[in-house]
């Protein structure tokens, strides 16, 4: 998904990401992102299969988790990178606003991804913050070999993620989704 940029996305929750363009470096492309994200809030545990995803804290203070590790913090200027596959997490650890900077690379369908997603979290208004379960599950599905939520049970992921699929089909709840763009393949 290509749009105008900057564009904004705001999920209710907390966090507001700007995806401020594109740019290429060393012949690959990536889309540069800027969030703001409220002490306490962050994205749960994800990975973005395919992709590299690098974060620079500009203002307050950033905590990080990789799947399997301790916890670590970051202070204004400095960054983390997450490499493809490698399940991560962050929130803002102080008591202001976090601000950061950074970028995703490839961009592939991280910008449909993740709007759909917040503009789900926004809707539903829930106090949990996910998404509509049938949003997580189309999401989810369509997009499995890009994005992956390890804290997901494989029980849903396999059994009732690909129910809610098939029910959405029947009550037209994927209509919502017609503009998907196609999943990556490598």
């Amino acid at each position: 998904m290509t749009s105008a940029y900057p564009k904004s996305i705001e999920n209710g929750h907390g966090e507001t990401l700007t995806f401020v363009g594109r740019e290429v470096v060393d012949g690959e492309e990536r889309v540069l992102l800027r969030g703001e994200v409220q002490p306490g809030k962050g994205p749960p545990m994800h990975a973005h299969l395919k992709q590299t995803e690098s974060l620079t804290v500009i203002d307050g203070e950033m905590g990080y988790q990789i799947l399997g590790e301790e916890p670590k913090s970051l202070q204004p200027g400095e960054t983390v990178t997450f490499a493809p596959g490698q399940p991560h997490r962050f929130w803002n650890a102080g008591q202001r606003m976090l601000v950061c900077e950074g970028h995703v690379s490839p961009p592939d369908n991280v910008e449909y991804f993740l709007a759909k997603i917040y503009t789900s979290m926004k809707a539903k208004n829930a106090s949990d913050g996910r998404p509509d379960d049938y949003d997580a599950a189309f999401l989810l599905g369509r997009f499995r070999d890009e994005y992956a939520m390890p804290e997901i049970p494989a029980f849903v992921r396999k059994i009732i993620f690909p129910v809610l699929r098939q029910v959405g089909r029947l009550t037209g709840k994927h209509r919502r989704f017609e503009d998907a763009p196609a999943p990556v393949a490598r």
